[in-house]
């Protein structure tokens, strides 16, 4: 026992989603990842970082510009520093550009008042917006709501809205601002914009609602929390009125739809040669004109992936050549 190697009993550690793991796929190796966001674990024995280490019969290549190929183990270490390795340098918006295009798709929030009733107490109200050229928050707003007495009370407030509420490590943002009532001159532009994201909302010509705008302050947003590509920022309002949507974004919906439901086998091999990442299923969520996000799925294991385009996209038509042109070299190398 004497001649026996020294085994560790201190490890630093990667933080990531426990979401992803049950007590029958956990291993203390997936914590062995080269990740920047990590945790010293310490143990007066190594028991418990002996278990072996557990492979997944998947198919995979090591260079990202071959094809995923049938028949090699991969381990779930190896998995997640593909993943980590590819989507450090995946072309994003920046983060700018990319709140703004988020809350410019977005219709609806959590807007955070101060209490009227209660003194002192903050108070939450789900309400629906559109944003103005500027990127500031339109509300249609109800003289009887609680909302809108406390926002005549005191117009500081915020509105938090999550990309994807149903998962949390996604990016969230929180507009700081103050709240203001609509001139009669502006009134029709204001009504015109959030008609457009609300073509529905007819009670807007009601006598008892009004148009108030967030004029924004300071926004905040923070992205991949318990993972290892965690972001955070803020912007002041010059830097965020100076941002733009993107201009492809605007076409998401219709052309995530249509590859989702025509062409879902395609996505799935351009995912494949795009990260070298095998995938039992690829989901497009939103297009932008440097790349798309994909939802993909192995062994009951769901993961958020970026696939950037090979070069910017110019225009609608753009995209619909850049996935032909991504799907032909996925198809060539197969």
């Amino acid at each position: 026992m004497s001649n026996m190697m020294k085994l560790p009993t201190t490890l630093r550690c990667s933080i990531l989603p426990i979401s992803r793991f049950n007590s029958t796929t956990f291993s203390p190796k997936l914590l062995l990842l080269p990740f920047p966001n990590s945790v010293v674990f310490k143990s007066s024995s190594a028991a418990p970082f002996l278990s072996p280490r557990r492979t997944l019969a998947v198919a995979s290549m090591a260079s990202s510009s071959q094809t995923v190929a049938a028949g090699t183990a991969i381990d779930d270490v190896e998995i997640l520093q593909r993943i980590q390795s590819h989507q450090e340098k995946a072309a994003r918006l920046p983060p700018a550009e990319e709140i703004r295009t988020v809350l410019a798709n977005t219709t609806r929030g959590m807007l955070s008042t101060f209490s009227k009733k209660y003194d002192g107490y903050p108070s939450g109200s789900m309400v629906d917006f559109a944003c103005d050229v500027d990127g500031s928050p339109i509300l249609a707003v109800s003289s009887l709501a609680v909302h809108t007495q406390d926002l005549l009370a005191n117009p500081q407030c915020s509105l938090l809205v999550a990309k994807d509420p149903e998962d949390r490590t996604d990016l969230v943002i929180t507009l700081h601002g103050d709240a203001v009532s609509v001139n009669e001159q502006d009134r029709e532009a204001v009504r015109s914009a959030y008609l457009a994201k609300h073509p529905n909302a007819f009670w807007v010509d009601f006598g008892d609602f009004q148009f108030l705008k967030i004029q924004p302050k300071v926004v905040r947003y923070v992205s991949g929390v318990a993972t290892a590509l965690l972001g955070s920022g803020e912007f002041s309002r010059e830097e965020y009125s100076a941002a733009k949507a993107d201009p492809i974004s605007q076409f998401s919906k219709p052309i995530a739809s249509h590859m989702n439901k025509d062409h879902e086998e395609d996505t799935e091999l351009i995912v494949k040669h795009s990260t070298t990442i095998p995938v039992d299923s690829a989901y497009m969520l939103d297009v932008d004109h440097l790349g798309f996000n994909v939802k993909v799925s192995y062994m009951k294991k769901t993961y958020k992936l970026r696939i950037p385009f090979p070069r910017p996209a110019a225009d609608r038509k753009d995209v619909k050549t850049l996935i032909v042109e991504m799907l032909q070299a996925a198809k060539s190398s197969n």
